[in-house]
């Protein structure tokens, strides 16, 4: 299913208001595969720089992002240790749009619905650009790392489980 590739999306526009460089990628998608390998083949990145963004909640201070590799897998209790909280878990998929306004596949913290606090994996400075979702299936935004951080106000830390 090609996106609609005339209109920018809220994370677009988002990044456009806040005077930031980047580059909107388009890739087909399948709702049954959404992993990161398929979108890296197909927007030309490797799978380490294909963000994804989870859906959290903490026991003492709620909802929360955590960005990170594609091909990494979240490590609940150092998300909890960095964000303040006694423990973390994800939030349930039912919940996701109506905490976010996006579907599982299209989920960002640019634009998201509230300004929840933003948590990324630290070895996201390796990297000269990185890729994460427009807020849609099929498109994808590549920025610099700094540029990201800025953008979501986000907090560096390991929160992923050695691979």
């Amino acid at each position: 299913m090609p996106p609609d590739r005339i209109s920018k999306t809220n994370a677009a526009r988002l990044l456009d208001a806040k005077g930031i460089e980047y580059e909107l990628r388009f890739y087909e998608f399948d709702p049954e595969d959404l992993s990161s390998d398929k979108v890296a083949a197909q927007i030309g990145l490797p799978h380490e720089q294909v963000y994804k963004t989870l859906v959290a909640k903490g026991d003492r201070h709620g909802v929360l992002l955590a960005v990170l590799p594609g091909d990494a897998e979240l490590d609940l209790k150092a998300l909890a240790k960095l964000s303040g909280n006694r423990r973390v878990e994800m939030a349930p998929l039912k919940e996701v749009q109506a905490l976010t306004g996006y579907i599982r596949g299209g989920v960002t913290a640019l634009g998201c619905k509230r300004n929840y606090p933003v948590y990324l994996e630290e070895e996201v400075i390796l990297f000269d650009r990185i890729s994460v979702s427009a807020g849609v299936r099929g498109t994808q935004i590549l920025l610099s790392p700094d540029n990201y951080i800025s953008a979501v106000d986000a907090t560096l830390g390991a929160i992923i489980r050695p691979r």
